[in-house]
């Protein structure tokens, strides 16, 4: 895997004190891919416009270079110069714009190279003799899939972290907004979800986020709970592709979601509209969706797929007063291959009208880009972050006469590590007095019940990857959870869902107030009943039923289709063997299935027993109409089985050993 890293330098003090407890991090993250190679020899200096930069275009690269990004961090008005070729541009300048030194990114469709800066820095006060009024900066500050990361972590923002951070951000501009892009709650740690996830809410009310869509994580519970969310924002809930009607059952109070929302900020009118992963449906329980009128008359909330409300949401934003409309969207970015970004944001993205800037999330990666646009059409930046809080987008827009002529986009991170060390070799912990409190108060209440010991480990049960390993593979903590299943249930297979599994075991976002607990070492690591939580937030009951062997082939076809390699779908099994090739099209990639033994499983009737999650039995991520609901039977909880087990080798005085994989699943071709 490659790795890129950026560090800006800004002159402002209060930009100054956001850098020093944030890294940059890269723009572009994927298995393989080739991004742009920096330009060289940047110089810049005042001119009568604004500041003149020039550079040595970068050496040629695949794909290849679509254009130029000139920018100086936080608050200046960053500017997009079309094609490879071109090596000299006038960067705009706003009033107010603090010192900063220009760097100067090549772009492809695979993302942004690393940042080269200028030699020389411009004081804000030559910078305010050119500054002039038609240049406009808006800062977007975004996040997304927070998944109830309230606590600071090793590399998780926290709510303290992330409050400190953002209200440095805004002081570097005015026009900033922060906005989210979904799955804020749900699959969330204990301190969110033991209570009923306010204080993800919390969280996101003291760093003041402005705006959010709904993810699918957002209906992990029905909606009068979703409701009762609602009316604790103090932000505003938007979405363009529920079905007509809905968003009326959608409020409380005087709080609703809308179709788009217009925020003015310090003299920018921006709108924000949101578009849900029409997936939902499939990843909830069923009656989430469903409301009752005006009329009394039972409704479910449809989810539209495409982009036809989103743009007509961006044409209402704009009739409505917005002078930049961006996007959030609860779809994402999944590889850089064969030349060209893949996933839905990149396919809903190039679809999309009239957008300065789109943002992706679900998919939990890494990406940024821009679509360069033409001489008439202005450029579009695109932008997602991984999950739980553990970084964020900061991207500059800059209008000139009210015409959008660039954008430049930061990942920031609270730590660095080795592979994408930035130099920077420490950081300030700044925190957030209101957010500790609030913190605090939580986990005062909950640590008495969570941090009890159910058992020790040998080491980390892992699930880490780019993307996921549970999500794209085979996993040892699915191995585990899956073979516990099917002992506990004496059936001949288990299959669960890769996405079900949160964080690694002991997980990094529990974090115990007990200091006797061994965490680190080779000696054996205390869990607790907080980790356990963690890791398996969603309180999914088991059920066993039967498959058939051709309904077992069509559920492992969905296990490894939807959005691979990234979609929480895919199976972690027990009982037998599957292999698949990534690279057919979806619905012909399982190659083979056998029994352990190796004897194949036929596509044909024969029944076999099986425990699964009752979420999966009736439906969930997309398993419809192949585990025989009416043969079901709900067992216990799986959080239980888990529990059991580790408790039980406790008792015995044993350190339960991390296991392994051990080749149930093969990915071929």
């Amino acid at each position: 895997m490659k790795f890129t890293s950026t560090k800006s330098t800004f002159g402002a003090a209060a930009v100054t004190a956001a850098l020093l407890i944030s890294f940059i991090v890269p723009t572009a993250q994927a298995n393989s891919y080739s991004l742009p190679e920096a330009p060289t020899n940047v110089t810049s200096m005042m001119g009568r416009d604004g500041v003149v930069v020039k550079w040595t275009p970068s050496i040629g690269t695949l794909p290849e270079i679509t254009g130029y990004v000139v920018s100086a961090g936080a608050g200046s008005c960053p500017i997009y110069v079309h094609g490879g070729k071109r090596s000299i541009i006038t960067m705009p300048v706003v009033v107010g714009q603090p010192a900063g030194t220009p760097v100067v990114q090549a772009v492809n469709a695979y993302g942004f190279s690393k940042p080269a800066a200028s030699k020389g820095t411009h004081s804000a006060a030559n910078l305010a003799k050119v500054a002039s009024t038609n240049n406009q900066a808006v800062q977007i500050l975004q996040l997304s899939d927070f998944h109830g990361a309230v606590e600071a972590g090793t590399s998780a923002f926290g709510a303290p972290g992330l409050a400190a951070n953002w209200d440095a951000d805004r002081a570097a501009n005015k026009a900033t907004i922060a906005i989210s892009s979904g799955d804020n709650f749900g699959a969330a740690p204990p301190i969110s979800t033991e209570f009923e996830e306010l204080p993800s809410i919390e969280t996101l009310n003291l760093a003041k986020l402005d705006v959010s869509v709904f993810g699918n994580h957002e209906h992990d519970r029905n909606l009068t709970h979703l409701n009762k969310m609602i009316g604790a924002s103090d932000f505003q809930w938007v979405v363009s592709n529920y079905s007509a009607g809905s968003l009326d059952a959608l409020k409380s109070g005087t709080k609703a979601a809308k179709s788009f929302t217009v925020i003015d900020r310090g003299g920018v009118k921006i709108g924000v509209v949101g578009s849900n992963t029409p997936e939902t449906i499939e990843q909830i329980f069923p009656g989430n969706l469903d409301y009752q009128d005006a009329a009394g008359v039972k409704k479910t909330i449809t989810i539209e797929a495409g982009v036809t409300g989103i743009n007509a949401s961006i044409a209402e934003a704009k009739a409505a007063g917005a002078e930049i409309v961006v996007v959030l969207i609860h779809q994402g970015w999944l590889e850089n291959a064969d030349g060209t970004s893949k996933g839905p944001l990149n396919t809903m993205a190039s679809q999309i009208k009239g957008a300065a800037a789109i943002y992706g999330g679900h998919s939990h990666q890494t990406f940024a880009s821009v679509i360069p646009g033409n001489t008439r059409i202005s450029p579009v930046a695109l932008g997602q972050v991984r999950n739980a809080g553990v970084e964020y987008t900061r991207t500059q827009i800059c209008m000139k006469s009210k015409k959008v002529v660039g954008q430049s986009v930061e990942h920031v991170l609270k730590t660095a590590v080795a592979t994408i060390n930035t130099g920077v070799v420490s950081t300030v912990t700044t925190q957030d007095v209101a957010a500790a409190a609030m913190v605090k108060k939580y986990k005062d209440l909950i640590t008495p019940r969570l941090d009890v010991k159910i058992g020790k480990v040998s080491d980390q049960f892992p699930i880490d990857g780019t993307p996921r390993v549970q999500r794209s593979g085979e996993n040892p903590m699915g191995n585990y959870i899956a073979d516990l299943m099917r002992a506990k249930y004496k059936t001949e297979f288990a299959i669960t869902n890769g996405g079900g599994i949160r964080d690694s075991f002991p997980a990094k976002n529990y974090l115990p107030l007990d200091t006797t607990l061994v965490r680190t070492g080779t000696a054996g690591l205390d869990v607790t009943l907080g980790d356990a939580l963690t890791v398996y937030p969603f309180g999914n009951q088991i059920a066993t039923t039967v498959v058939t062997g051709e309904n077992l082939w069509k559920a492992l076809e969905n296990g490894v289709g939807g959005s691979y390699p990234s979609d929480g779908r895919f199976p972690q099994i027990s009982g037998f063997k599957f292999s698949f090739d990534a690279s057919k099209a979806v619905g012909s990639r399982i190659v083979e299935v056998t029994k352990l033994d190796g004897t194949p499983i036929a596509k044909d009737s024969k029944e076999y027993t099986l425990a699964t999650p009752d979420f999966m039995v009736y439906g969930g991520d997309g398993y419809s109409k192949v585990f025989t609901p009416t043969k079901a039977k709900v067992q216990g909880a799986l959080l239980d089985i888990f529990v059991e087990a580790l408790k039980a080798d406790m008792t015995a005085g044993k350190v339960t050993k991390t296991p392994v994989a051990d080749g149930r699943i093969k990915k071929v071709g």
